[in-house]
């Protein structure tokens, strides 16, 4: 009791000493906010047409060619080896695209940059898929476990994108992007429960000193999964007044990032009628079912159930992309985990996992059996 009463006055004044965040005050005022100095670099996955960026020509693709082609890499924490083990043998074929589009949400988000620079990355995504550095993400538990902002902190995630997000690789991005190509990562906002689409080639191309900060913060966001890793804050401004916005992982609110709805829900074309339109997506995950005998404890429920959750949300998008192929002529290309690889989520970047997917993609990309044309599974 004695050291109870010691106690609860210091809680007090040390609670008196934590500097309270500025926020923003309601949803109108969030729902204005936008990035000082950037202009539009960012839109929502569920935007009005009166939201969508006026500045169309930084967010198509302006290419030249007789075709588009999209990349897609969804969520799916350490089975974004897969990803790597596609995308590295697409590169031994010789037969990948030059992708106009690649877009990333969660582990997908942190692969995409190097997917959009191109095969010379293939070495620096298979060593931070399959050589057991991932291992390092969940080395470090915060104090206050489920009562604290997070379980794990986020510095060993945070280092890991600074090192390998660097000035020379924002420089790149920018460049690519001078040349027509986009690259496009998904957030979710939790205070306005919005996803939100980042143009990451408009950000590496402002020439703003924060921008390689922001460029890394928004990876940061994208693969912290809500509740194990903190959410990131970001500085946001609206009639004048600055508060920061909370920002987590884009699987949150989808798996893949596609296009905003109005697209998707209607006939409007990503290129004119002279060029082909090839989508390209990968899937982190395993999209048959999978059966396990679940057992009776909350924390396996709980996981279980999040699962087919994630299952289905993905098989939702992929249906809506699906459907938005064959109504304006463009071609769907899906690769997905098909073969059920033992999964623990106590050891959620366990490097035998993460090999075996990695092979399991590079195996049937080298055969050439990974891609199907339907998001139908049984």
């Amino acid at each position: 009791m004695r050291v109870f009463s010691v106690l609860v006055p210091v809680a007090f004044i040390l609670a008196g000493c934590v500097q309270t965040l500025d926020r923003a005050h309601d949803a109108g005022e969030a729902e204005k906010a936008s990035i000082a100095g950037y202009g539009e670099i960012r839109s929502y996955l569920d935007a009005r047409l009166d939201e969508v960026p006026r500045n169309a020509v930084d967010w198509f693709p302006a290419t030249k060619r007789d075709k588009i082609d999209g990349l897609m890499l969804s969520g799916g924490g350490a089975g974004g080896a897969f990803s790597v083990g596609v995308l590295a043998a697409w590169s031994a074929a010789r037969t990948r695209p030059r992708f106009d589009v690649v877009t990333g949400v969660s582990t997908g988000a942190l692969i995409a940059p190097f997917a959009f620079l191109g095969s010379a990355y293939d070495d620096t995504l298979v060593h931070l898929y399959t050589s057991g550095v991932a291992e390092d993400l969940v080395g470090s538990k915060r104090l206050g476990g489920l009562f604290g902002a997070s379980l794990l902190k986020d510095d060993p995630l945070r280092r890991m994108i600074e090192r390998y997000i660097t000035p020379n690789v924002l420089q790149q991005v920018a460049a690519e992007h001078r040349k027509g190509r986009r690259l496009l990562i998904l957030t979710t906002n939790l205070d306005t429960q919005r996803a939100v689409v980042w143009n990451m080639g408009v950000i590496a191309n402002s020439g703003r000193p924060d921008a390689l900060k922001l460029f890394q913060d928004i990876l940061v966001a994208s693969a912290s999964i809500p509740g194990v890793y903190p959410a990131v804050m970001i500085k946001a401004a609206s009639a004048g007044r600055s508060f920061e916005e909370m920002h987590s992982d884009g699987g949150s609110a989808s798996q893949i990032l596609t296009f905003p709805q109005v697209f998707l829900t209607g006939s409007a074309r990503l290129a004119s009628k002279r060029q082909s339109v090839n989508f390209y997506v990968i899937v982190n995950n395993a999209l048959m079912p999978e059966f396990a005998a679940t057992p009776d404890k909350t924390l396996s429920v709980i996981a279980r159930a999040y699962t087919i959750f994630v299952k289905s949300q993905t098989q939702s998008a992929l249906t809506a992309l699906y459907n938005y192929s064959k109504l304006t002529g463009a071609h769907f290309h899906l690769a997905s985990i098909d073969a059920q690889v033992p999964y623990s989520m106590s050891d959620p970047f366990n490097t035998n996992y993460m090999r075996t997917v990695y092979k399991l993609g590079y195996d049937e990309g080298a055969a050439g059996t990974v891609w199907k044309t339907s998001p139908l599974f049984r």
